[in-house]
């Protein structure tokens, strides 16, 4: 009887000893609890906001089918270009200026000895680490016409009192200035990774050559952080596209509507002008397909499939 028990225990067993030896089936199941958030809480939600951009909808009746009306309400809705235009000028105020930032950081980072680098890095990594709500909280104290330290410390040196968030010229380039804060030590820890990974052999052969720092930064350390660099410059114009908890604690759209983004606008519609999510998730729709092209733009231009580093290798 026990041989009989033993036989019919090792199909069993050797099944879960298959199974155990499956690593595609291992990766699966690994990936599966992410894959079924995604769909969840991504795909769905995705899917149905298309299909109630061309309805008619203030959550509280049915929602009613106008085709495209809602597409035709915000494109002919000044406000919606306006606040199409605050982002374009909060991007090119944010993207350009975090970027140089971010990459001179991470190159004299990659100057100093390591001990000094963590300890750097610590620091850099802090304003990151803060939640939006409270760096946009001290630097509207910061900020402050009346009491702020800014204007404090500008009458030492002989600068006028300035209005910063009050003033509709300087209002969006202060929003970008305290984002690049918060981001700047965040992307140059990126790229400082990317420097990590170019050989310090090219940089010798070059210097042999009798190429100067400026030149071996132009011909080997941008060529080589091109795929690092196309992730940080992706992921920040989407993030910029997408601000708002900055604006909605500091200025709420204001002075003159000059910092009423898209995202901004889109909350309007749905909260505090009227209900409508129809014409709200039809402006998302749109952000999104603008997304959309902007990141096919940058990895086409900047060729992201493609690595120098095999061409000295």
């Amino acid at each position: 009887m026990s041989q009989g028990v033993a036989n019919a225990s090792t199909p069993k067993s050797s099944l879960l000893s298959r199974l155990a030896d499956n690593e595609k089936l291992i990766a699966y199941l690994f990936i599966l609890p992410s894959v079924v958030g995604f769909i969840l809480f991504y795909a769905y939600p995705a899917i149905r906001s298309v299909f109630i951009s061309f309805t008619e909808w203030n959550l509280l009746t049915d929602a009613k089918f106008v085709g495209l009306d809602n597409y035709n309400e915000i494109f002919a809705d000044e406000r919606f270009w306006r606040s199409l235009e605050a982002t374009v000028w909060y991007v090119l105020w944010n993207i350009p200026i975090q970027t140089v930032i971010a990459l001179f950081m991470a190159v004299v980072l990659d100057r100093f000895s390591d001990a000094i680098s963590n300890l750097m890095r610590s620091v850099m990594i802090l304003p990151w680490l803060l939640p939006n709500v409270i760096v946009a909280l001290l630097w509207l104290w910061i900020l402050d016409p009346s009491i702020g330290i800014a204007n404090v410390l500008l009458n030492i040196v002989g600068v006028p009192k300035q209005d910063f968030l009050g003033d509709p010229d300087q209002a969006i380039a202060w929003i970008a200035m305290i984002n690049i804060w918060r981001y700047a030590g965040y992307n140059a820890i990126l790229i400082f990774a990317g420097l990590k990974t170019i050989p310090k052999s090219l940089y010798e052969a070059a210097g042999i050559d009798g190429a100067n720092l400026w030149t071996q930064f132009w011909k080997i350390t941008l060529p080589l952080l091109r795929p690092v660099l196309t992730f940080v410059l992706v992921t920040s114009v989407i993030g910029s596209f997408q601000v708002y908890d900055t604006i909605a604690v500091t200025t709420q759209g204001g002075p003159a509507g000059a910092t009423r983004v898209i995202i901004y606008y889109i909350m309007d519609e749905v909260f505090n002008r009227r209900i409508s999510m129809g014409t709200a998730t039809a402006a998302s729709v749109v952000l999104f397909l603008i997304l959309i092209s902007v990141t096919i733009i940058q990895m086409r231009f900047l060729q992201a499939d493609q690595s120098d580093l095999q061409d000295y290798s």
